[in-house]
């Protein structure tokens, strides 16, 4: 089963349950898939729907933090709830030590031996972690671990 059925069925199941706030997120979901494939004039794999999914769970952090920041926690939680309904569409995320060991190899293995090194670092780095990993908190990671070197 793809990814892209298993949240149709998903979201049959939310209607049938009459659970309005899955409903709204899947059938958001599933528009924004199909706006993706519209742009790339054909459908998009697993892969290509995580994409679709992170991109989801990044603007809901971002809506949380403005919610946050402008006191507005009733809609703030409301992004909480939807984002973790996202999130359950994802592979399993990389923990801390993970990445710092993942970006600790991928070091060794490009040679960078400081900061300037950075884009040669991210470009290895990246297709290993993508949908696994917050972009944020890796380039976080990357340039800790560089300014150390």
């Amino acid at each position: 089963m793809t990814l892209v059925e298993k949240i149709n069925n998903d979201l049959h199941d939310a209607m049938r349950a009459r659970d309005e706030l899955h409903k709204l997120v899947l059938r958001g979901l599933l528009s924004s898939i199909n706006y993706a494939e519209i742009a790339k004039q054909k459908k998009l794999d697993d892969s290509g729907v995580i994409e679709v999914i992170s991109r989801e769970i990044k603007q809901r952090r971002e809506s949380i933090e403005a919610y946050t920041q402008g006191n507005r926690p009733d809609l703030a939680d409301k992004e909480k709830a939807e984002m973790e309904i996202l999130q359950q569409y994802m592979p399993a995320q990389m923990s801390h030590d993970e990445i710092v060991t993942l970006v600790q190899q991928v070091l060794q293995e490009v040679g960078a031996k400081g900061p300037a090194d950075k884009g040669k670092v991210m470009q290895k780095l990246m297709p290993q972690v993508k949908g696994k990993a917050d972009g944020g908190e890796v380039n976080r990671i990357v340039t800790e671990l560089m300014n150390k070197l």
